[in-house]
């Protein structure tokens, strides 16, 4: 059944236009009463990035969780695996995200965890969903057993400690110059501080948010600015979060960018290396490279592949037995440490490697050639594109031309009115060629 509030990863749109405080409202009343299990004192954290658009719906949140009954415990501007941590290690029956990731500061969006610091499934965000459109004033809290809300203080430190310690202590990044890009987002404190306290030299962009400028020419999603400093600085090496810090991009000491494809590769041979891997394999999804899959292969490992989302990369995870899992835009989850993505300790675990081999990053990362793929998006107003006749053909066609030699996934995106093609094979020619045409076929309709 579709949904009408949540998408691929919580609640996200326009604020004040979707994410209107009268939803936030409705969703921290609805999430409220889901999560209100036994007869202790419940309670929420409420974590949140930069934008102008935070301070808003944090308050409305308030008000909905309080309403009926639920303590806040509000966190500030930190990362969003940061919520994920303190929802567990503070006994929480739920955690809060207003983030809306990679996208401009007009979006935001309501991101929600479970006490065990994983992601909502379908089934309880639909029970969610019903709440929020139901008349709930029957089932607020009385006058006397109201929520309390208060904001709570060294949340950064927690975090901070919590990353170092996935690494082993012996070691240290000293000898590295690091260029870190916190997107002005939601790490721009932890994230230059926890490579300073592990000894790199720290050169730090992206970490002047002034609620308007979050991943504005910076950030993963936008890595010109952190190639430049790397190249300026001589770096060794740079790292791009977004807006929430949980996906990373890496930049070699070259200026070439380096996608969650390659990192996920690095760490699965590191993993393997060590005996780390719980199974023999990694789970991406369906727009992850058809060079990595290959690359394992060639390890004797497998690549498990899953609709796109994080989400649903970690629910495999968790239902087949893998501690490694991602996707080629930078979420990188390693369930050993974390519930989510986490673009800092992914960053950490690549250091570890580049400290140990001795190696220039450039040379650590090129794990295999990807082959040609090639993504466009197709804007569309209403309706239904994908099931016009016109297109179904066009996508069978494509699909035949590839053959064996490649692949053409069709999709639209959870989270905006788009159609994304994608195609990858060893012909580039023909990669544009089919994309292209199933663009065409699109558009005709989408128009």
């Amino acid at each position: 059944m579709a949904r009408k509030y949540f998408g691929t990863d919580g609640i996200r749109g326009r604020a004040n236009g979707v994410i209107t405080p009268e939803l936030a409202l409705k969703v921290g009343q609805a999430a409220g009463l889901v999560f209100q299990r036994g007869d202790h004192r419940h309670r929420v954290v409420i974590g949140k990035d930069t934008r102008l658009s935070g301070y808003m719906i944090e308050t409305a949140l308030i008000a909905g969780f309080t309403s009926v009954g639920m303590d806040v415990l509000q966190l500030g501007p930190v990362p969003t695996p940061a919520v994920a941590m303190l929802t567990r290690s503070m006994r929480a029956d739920i955690g809060v995200m207003i983030s809306a990731s990679h996208n401009a500061f007009e979006d935001n969006g309501i991101k929600l965890f479970g006490p065990d610091g994983f992601k909502l499934n379908d089934a309880i965000e639909g029970e969610i969903e019903e709440l929020i459109d139901a008349e709930l004033h029957t089932r607020l809290a009385g006058s006397a057993d109201l929520g309390r809300a208060k904001r709570i203080e060294s949340v950064h430190a927690r975090y901070i400690e919590f990353a170092k310690r996935t690494l082993p202590r012996h070691v240290t990044l000293d000898g590295l110059r690091v260029v870190v890009d916190c997107a002005n987002g939601a790490a721009y404190r932890v994230a230059p501080e926890t490579l300073w306290e592990l000894g790199a030299e720290v050169i730090a962009i992206g970490t002047e948010p002034d609620g308007f400028n979050i991943n504005r020419d910076v950030g993963s999603t936008a890595p010109a600015a952190l190639v430049a400093k790397v190249r300026e600085r001589r770096a060794d090496i740079g790292i791009a979060l977004d807006g929430d810090a949980d996906r990373v991009l890496i930049v070699d000491e070259k200026g070439h960018v380096v996608d969650g494809d390659q990192l996920m590769a690095v760490v699965a041979r590191s993993w393997q290396e060590d005996e780390r891997l719980t199974q023999p394999g990694l789970v991406a999804t369906i727009m992850s490279n058809l060079g990595l899959e290959r690359f394992l292969g060639g390890l004797g490992l497998t690549l498990a592949r899953t609709a796109v989302g994080d989400r649903y990369v970690l629910e495999h995870m968790r239902e087949h037995g893998y501690n490694l899992g991602g996707e080629q835009s930078g979420h990188i989850i390693m369930s050993d440490y974390t519930t989510t993505g986490d673009g800092l300790v992914a960053a950490l675990q690549l250091l570890s490697v580049v400290q140990r081999q001795g190696r220039p990053v450039s040379e650590v990362c090129h794990c295999f050639d990807p082959l040609p793929q090639i993504l466009k998006n197709v804007r569309y107003r209403t309706g239904q594109p994908l099931s016009q006749d016109s297109v179904v053909s066009a996508i069978a066609q494509a699909r035949a031309r590839l053959g064996n030699g490649g692949r053409l996934v069709i999709r639209p995106s959870g989270t905006e009115p788009v159609i994304r093609v994608m195609a990858e094979g060893d012909d580039r020619g023909l990669v544009n060629e089919v994309v292209d045409e199933v663009v065409e076929a699109v558009t005709r309709v989408a128009a």
